[in-house]
């Protein structure tokens, strides 16, 4: 029987991240649950690609938009499960077994327990208890059944809260998973904790009151 599990990984200009977040996943290919690794890039200039190529990933090119990034990449998967990660995020340790349980009795998707390299335990708090509200971010990881993907519409073709829009199709079929996802906490500490923490709620609002994604990313990434 082939692995269940299509790893789907955005990237842009990645390469500092992408070796620490690969080299957890080799405990899912010791387990027999990743089929496929599939890094949808949006135009990297640094070594990006290379790394995802030397780690034997199928290496998908496009514009950046990392909404439409998975969506270039989900369309390439066989999977019967798709587990989408950002390339800063590092599952732990045992990761597998709890995955291995949720495929097992499961047909809903799973987020990650969010943790941070660095400090913000009160943000990584806070974002775990706004995922059990039903609004996991992207940074948590994403486990779900492909006929789930298909059935709720895929990612939002986007550059900005594609996320967010995935958790609200989803919404009454996400559960927690009991496992970490460390993310890095750069931004945070380059920005400030508060800073960043309320840009983020900020942009957040934005959206919520009609802002297009596109202006919100420009806004962003200023």
């Amino acid at each position: 029987m082939r692995a269940p599990i299509s790893v789907v990984i955005p990237t842009l200009n990645a390469a500092p991240q992408l070796a620490a977040c690969l080299g957890a996943l080799v405990e899912g290919l010791e387990a027999g649950l990743i089929r496929e690794l599939i890094v949808s890039d949006g135009g990297s200039q640094d070594d990006t690609t290379t790394l995802a190529d030397a780690w034997g990933a199928q290496v998908i090119s496009g514009p950046a938009s990392r909404g439409g990034q998975l969506v270039r990449g989900v369309a390439e998967a066989q999977g019967s499960w798709l587990l989408v990660l950002h390339a800063d995020t590092v599952l732990q340790d045992g990761w597998t077994s709890v995955v291995v349980d949720h495929l097992q009795s499961n047909d809903r998707a799973g987020w990650f327990c969010l943790r941070f390299d660095r400090g913000g335990r009160f943000v990584a708090g806070w974002a775990n208890f706004r995922s059990h509200l039903g609004l996991p971010y992207g940074d948590q990881g994403l486990l779900m059944p492909r006929a789930l993907y298909d059935a709720v519409g895929g990612y939002a073709d986007q550059p900005l809260m594609e996320d967010v829009v995935m958790a609200r199709a989803l919404r009454g079929k996400l559960v927690r998973l009991d496992a970490v996802a460390v993310t890095s906490a750069a931004k945070y500490r380059q920005q400030g904790w508060i800073r960043r923490g309320a840009r983020n709620l900020w942009t957040l609002a934005r959206y919520a009151c009609g802002a297009s994604p596109a202006r919100l990313a420009e806004s962003y990434r200023r």
